[in-house]
């Protein structure tokens, strides 16, 4: 089974055009584009990606990574913000919104944190399952680029799938984060897997290039990931380094091994 590929927009943005960009992905042989917030270039970046026949992999769905769902008193207005990410999500077809838990505060405990978190997501699980939209709780590393963020491993973040009990709640889980967090990738791939709805991708260390300056072994991860069984897309969220079309070439290359 051949993973489906995506590249993330906003981390090419500022290296070429969008018709550049998107040209090259679809020539490389890319299924679809991920994206961070709905902006005001959102309805530019979709009607390019529709008209070189790529889908959109998954954008954000609410705002402030740091200000998340660990805390009862920002889940009225996540709840609102998804709400209407939700609604966008199933008017262009975009199978994953981005979720985030919040950073630490002083008497939180990781238990807690998680059982807030799960709280604020039952408030709008039900809409994303009457939508057929999944929320993908990003992973994120604490130790380098999120300092204080809460859902850091794998676990945590499992434990609020669990406790929320929704086929729509599932995981983000970000390679790169998650090889500086824990490692043992691929038994957590394993492991995981039936919670885990999204993927992203970034060497390590740096976030650039899937290549050989970096310590991942990204075509056996790859083929972990297939061999679960999932269906969804695996998307490069990387800095490149050098030329951006080569470095997404490679990218694709590598995980088509």
């Amino acid at each position: 089974m051949e993973i489906k590929q995506a590249i993330c927009y906003p981390m090419f943005r500022d290296r070429m055009s969008l018709d550049a960009f998107m040209e090259a992905a679809e020539r490389i042989g890319y299924a679809a584009v991920d994206l961070w917030q709905r902006d005001g270039q959102f309805a530019e970046i979709v009607a390019a990606a529709k008209a070189r026949h790529l889908a959109i992999a998954s954008c954000v769905g609410h705002d402030d990574a740091n200000h998340g769902l660990n805390q009862r008193e920002n889940h009225a207005r996540i709840e609102q913000e998804l709400a209407q990410s939700i609604d966008v999500a199933a008017q262009h077809h975009i199978p994953g919104l981005i979720c985030f838990s919040g950073a630490r505060r002083e008497g939180l405990t990781d238990r807690q944190g998680a059982e807030t978190a799960a709280a604020g997501l039952r408030r709008i699980a039900p809409y994303a399952e009457k939508k057929g939209i999944n929320l993908v709780l990003e992973v994120l590393n604490s130790k380098i680029d999120h300092p204080g963020y809460q859902a850091d491993h794998m676990a945590w973040a499992v434990d609020v799938c669990r406790w929320v009990n929704s086929p729509r709640v599932k995981i983000l889980c970000d390679i790169y984060h998650m090889q500086i967090m824990e490692g043992d990738l691929i038994r957590t791939i394993r492991t995981y897997a039936a919670f885990i709805g999204h993927y992203h991708t970034a060497g390590n260390p740096g976030r650039h290039d899937l290549d050989g300056d970096q310590e991942i072994n990204y075509p056996a991860v790859c083929r972990a990931i297939a061999a679960t069984g999932y269906d969804g897309y695996v998307g490069h969220e990387f800095s490149p380094v050098g030329d951006p079309v080569t470095a997404m070439e490679n990218a694709f290359k590598i995980c088509k091994e």
